[in-house]
């Protein structure tokens, strides 16, 4: 039975993925399993400059997910290649590199630097605010999204991966324009915007009032919109958003992604993307597939 997959030309022992941010470098999941024995980790977001990230509070559980507010707390690129990335290589862990910054310049200086080195892929979060455009995000319009994406495309060596935002009136439009202009891959979804409030205090629970919802609440939109963008595009999808079992997984390569990333299940399950591979391997015995290629983009639209 093969499990591996080809992401833009890395080949990758099975499906699974850890999201950026929901796993730290990997060695904190270590005392459950061993980060190789996933297909890749997508590491904590990465920026030139360490950060301190938000102030707290900046978790808040909600009805079937979390909100976060964590602003990107990591200690820099250059620690990260410096102390991190030299173990994760050793240990045999196939690297997607997450980057995120304020301004054009930022995802290419680190674009460049980090294809200088042995991380496998790049992995680019456009969610960001543009400071340059009053803080709107990257990721909002697809004109912002070429510009980015071809930008960095000049000085990114490594396999690019566009990590899409859902926020946007029409996702598919933006993978088009990603797409168009030199992506490799797409990763979807990132969180939603959402708010909790106190009602005894009448104050927003995070100190940054919103925060990034992610979660099972979170899955129906985004296997919505890995369909819609891998009917629109012809570049490898990850999909990701609310998948904690091997059924949740099936249902993301079935709508058309290529690989899946468990994040926030993760938090209440270590396990989570064992668990999940192995409900994989199930789904493809029960129904006698030899190839999990073979579920990619099958399901069958009315």
């Amino acid at each position: 039975m093969n499990l591996s997959v080809n992401i833009a030309g890395i080949t990758l022992k099975n499906p699974i993925v850890t999201a950026s941010g929901t796993c730290g470098f990997g060695d904190e999941y270590t005392p459950f399993y061993k980060s190789s024995d996933l297909g890749a980790i997508a590491v904590k977001g990465l920026t030139l400059a360490p950060r301190l990230g938000n102030p707290v509070i900046r978790i808040a559980e909600v009805s079937s997910g979390i909100l976060n507010s964590i602003g990107l707390q990591n200690p820099g690129v250059h620690v990260f290649m410096e102390k991190e990335l030299p173990r994760l290589k050793r240990e045999g862990v196939t690297v997607i590199a997450n980057i995120s910054g304020n301004s054009i310049s930022d995802y290419c200086e680190m674009a460049q630097i980090l294809s200088n080195t042995a991380v496998d892929m790049i992995e680019m979060n456009i969610s960001c605010p543009n400071v340059k455009e009053g803080g709107v995000a990257f990721g909002v319009k697809p004109k912002t999204v070429a510009e980015i994406t071809r930008e960095v495309r000049k000085y990114c060596k490594k396999p690019l991966i566009v990590k899409l935002s859902p926020n946007v009136a029409d996702i598919a439009q933006n993978a088009l324009a990603a797409e168009s202009e030199g992506a490799d891959v797409l990763s979807l979804i990132n969180t939603l915007i959402g708010m909790k409030i106190d009602i005894h205090t009448r104050r927003p629970v995070l100190h940054n009032n919103i925060g990034g919802l992610s979660g099972p609440c979170v899955k129906p939109v985004a296997v919505r919109m890995v369909w819609q963008v891998a009917n629109s595009v012809n570049i490898p999808i990850i999909g990701m958003g609310g998948i904690e079992t091997g059924e949740d997984a099936v249902e993301f390569l079935l709508a058309g992604a290529s690989a899946v990333a468990i994040g926030t299940a993760a938090f209440t399950n270590p396990y989570a993307p064992i668990t999940v591979l192995q409900g994989i391997e199930q789904y493809m015995k029960e129904n006698g597939i030899d190839d999990v290629n073979d579920l990619v983009g099958k399901v069958q639209s009315y």
